[in-house]
């Protein structure tokens, strides 16, 4: 199983905090660390210093993604925040970037493997691309 992890957070949020949900969400889930493949935002947070730190500790890409290419994935969140689509233009940054990254990287459709947490400053969810069976 190949999983893309979506984040949005608050400005400043430091890696250790977005670490700690990342690591308590797949043990909770008992999803393996190393099927993580790539992290993705929203462009928006393209100088958050605890994104960049977590991607290097993990050692994965970090993929930025406009508000323009979330929108194709509205009508497949859990949440419609209209919080977060006065801040960002998105209504929901952590699905669809994790939406977006799996399709991007699998050429594959999408699917949520898990459906955003909130936990204090930070935004999580996984998605995956489930194999064609036919």
């Amino acid at each position: 199983m190949q999983l893309y992890a979506g984040l949005g957070c608050r400005r400043g949020c430091p890696a250790p905090v977005l670490a700690a949900l990342l690591e308590q969400l797949l043990h909770a889930h008992q999803l393996p660390l190393c099927a993580l493949q790539g992290l993705a935002s929203i462009d928006l947070k393209r100088n958050e210093p605890g994104l960049q730190q977590l991607a290097a500790q993990l050692g994965l890409p970090l993929v930025f993604f406009s508000a323009a290419q979330l929108a194709p994935f509205d009508s497949r969140l859990s949440h419609r925040s209209e919080v977060a689509f006065t801040h960002s233009g998105c209504h929901g940054v952590a699905e669809s970037a994790a939406l977006a990254l799996a399709e991007h990287c699998t050429g594959g459709r999408a699917a949520l493997r898990l459906q955003r947490t909130v936990q204090a400053d930070v935004t999580l969810a996984l998605a995956w691309a489930p194999p064609f069976e036919g």
